[in-house]
Order: structure tokens, then sequence, then C-alpha cells
């Protein structure tokens, strides 16, 4: 019979995908919900200076490191504030929503726990610097859910660059196109890709 993707050729062969042999995963609006938190606090950090968060300005910090992103924001919202400054009012906004507002995705420990019983390894590879990362999986008890946690600090590039991928996959023993990535940005989608 003829092969679904080839409907007109069944003598073709058939490319089998690759078999998943590992599985990473991003920290931020894959893990915990802190993408909503990155939002309110940047566009608070705007607000204050009398600019109106767009959604042109997130979709281009999203999945940066955080000196890639805030340069991004002066950029697109043509701020006068260094990165610096920026950074330090912004992890103050940060933090004051964070108790309040984090919480681990839904179905994520239904998702770690299906990963578990298949017994495949998983990672976690993040724009974020490593005491974020730290700080985050210690609040929900994740670090031993990963056999290896990549932060900015582990890569020269940030993502869209695929180093960190590249990098995840050499650590956990596959070939980069063995390895499942779960990413929620363009920047990151395009580092998995």
């Amino acid at each position: 019979l003829p092969h679904p993707e080839f409907p007109g050729d069944p003598d073709r062969p058939v490319s089998q995908p690759p078999q998943i042999r590992a599985v990473v995963f991003d920290l931020d609006g894959l893990i915990v919900n802190t993408e909503e938190i990155f939002h309110r606090t940047g566009t608070e950090l705007l607000r204050r200076r009398g600019k109106v968060a767009t959604p042109a300005v997130f979709h281009a910090m999203m999945g940066r490191r955080a000196r890639e992103a805030f340069q991004a924001m002066i950029d697109h919202m043509e701020l006068v504030e260094s990165i610096d400054e920026l950074s330090v009012e912004s992890a103050a906004i940060f933090d004051a929503i964070l108790e309040e507002h984090l919480n681990p995705m839904p179905g994520l420990y239904d998702l770690l726990d299906l990963i578990d019983q298949r017994g495949l390894p998983k990672a976690v590879a993040t724009s974020s610097d490593r005491p974020y990362l730290t700080r985050i999986l210690s609040r929900y008890e994740l670090h031993s859910r990963f056999q290896h946690l990549l932060t900015a600090e582990d890569v020269a590039h940030g993502k869209p660059h695929p180093e960190i991928y590249l990098t995840a996959a050499r650590r956990l023993g596959v070939d980069p196109k063995e390895m499942l990535v779960l990413e929620d940005s363009e920047n990151g989608t395009r580092a998995a890709a």
C-alpha cells in the first residue's frame, strides 16, 4: 500500500523518525508560569516611564538572556536608562510579584512522571542565570527531577543560537536529533531547531 507521506510512490523508502532518547525543558513558561510574571514586571517597569508595553517588545525580549532582553526593551521603547539600572528595578518588581503569582505549569508533574516512566533523562536549558534557576527549582523541590541544569553561564551565545541545546545533548549523551526540546518562545524554538 502507498505510504500516506508518499501516496503516489509506494516503492519510495520511508525514513523513520529518530527515537527520542532525552527531553530538555526551557524553564520560564514551561516549568513555571514566570512568563506571566515577566510580562507583569515589564509592563510595570514601562508604566513607571510613561510607556505602554507592546506585544512587539515582549516578543523581542522573550527567550533571551537578561542583558539581551533589556537591550531589546531599551531599543524598542527608546529608554534612556542603562541595562543595569533597569535590571535592578525590574528585579525588585519581579520579586514583589513572584511570591503571589508563581506556580508550576499545569500538568508539569504528570509530564515529568511520564518521562521518568519511559526512562528518559531530562535537562533544563534556560537563558536565565544559575541563581535564578536554583531559586525557582528549589521552591518546588525540582532539582532532583533533572539530570542536568544549563543556564546562561554555561554558554557563550544565548538563544536563538543553538549552543545551549547542543551542550545539553552532549551532557545527556545523545545525538541532538534524538533529543525532544520543549520550548515556548520563538528564540528558544529557533535555538532548538
